[in-house]
């Protein structure tokens, strides 16, 4: 009997590493709920990975609104059934400014998309996968490099990316009486729209301006690939995958 393939579960699949990631996994047999709030984006990257449209399902959704990120696991299961792997990838930054000078709008959209999001995805994949015969799956959350050091006028960011890092030890602790693995991968300098102005340059501690080398996304998408398809008895915690020469490592 044939294997079955594996279902997953993607956030922010319309843009960098969210497409990448979908891509990938559309590419190795997984069957894949793509979403994110632009569905033209969505169909442009499942047009590009040119898979199956049987292993697809697009579903525009908000992850900042608790009834979009209900309405986006009903739909997901009523398709495939189960969830093995969600990728908990959705989020935003904020205008690189002092704390001070930044509305407090900016703040709380940061929050409610990186934290507020994450939190309710993650909640509805952990209750899929503790419910669901055989019960398991493993939720990879998008950290970021700025969960272990901040940028210069980053604190919005930095601060949900910490608490990101909260999230993925509380659910590795918690899932593992339910076969549920939980992970984090923190991504340095990747070339997206997001962090392709760290390339063309970006303040520095010191004041100067430096423009920073950036790698390729496909490096961060076999890297998620790898932890998907570890078995359930064995995690990657916490992986760090980054542009070798970005000032990171060392002082400076």
């Amino acid at each position: 009997m044939a294997e079955q393939p594996k279902i997953a579960l993607v956030t922010g699949a319309g843009t960098g590493v969210g497409r990448a990631v979908a891509q990938i996994l559309l590419r190795n047999g997984y069957c894949v709920t793509l979403t994110g709030r632009r569905s033209k984006l969505l169909e442009e990257t499942t047009a590009e990975a040119g898979s199956d449209s049987g292993r697809i399902l697009c579903h525009q959704a908000d992850v900042r609104v608790a009834a979009d990120v209900d309405g986006l696991f009903d739909a997901a299961i009523a398709r495939f059934g189960r969830l093995d792997l969600l990728f908990n990838n959705a989020g935003i930054g904020a205008r690189a400014v002092d704390v001070d000078e930044l509305d407090v709008l900016e703040w709380q959209a940061v929050l409610e998309t990186n934290v507020h999001g994450a939190f309710l995805c993650a909640r509805r994949a952990f209750g899929q996968m503790k419910a669901q015969d055989p019960k398991g799956g493993r939720i990879i959350n998008n950290g970021s490099i700025s969960a272990y050091m901040p940028r210069v006028n980053s604190a919005p960011y930095t601060v949900s990316k910490h608490a990101m890092s909260g999230l993925t030890r509380s659910l590795a602790l918690d899932g593992r009486q339910h076969n549920i693995a939980c992970g984090q991968i923190d991504i340095g300098n990747v070339l997206t729209e997001m962090a392709k102005p760290l390339g063309e340059g970006t303040r520095q501690p010191n004041g100067t301006v430096l423009a920073e080398p950036l790698m390729d996304v496909h490096h961060v998408a076999t890297s998620v690939l790898h932890m998907a398809q570890l078995p359930l008895d064995t995690n990657v915690l916490f992986m760090n995958v980054m542009a070798r020469d970005m000032p990171f490592v060392g002082r400076g």
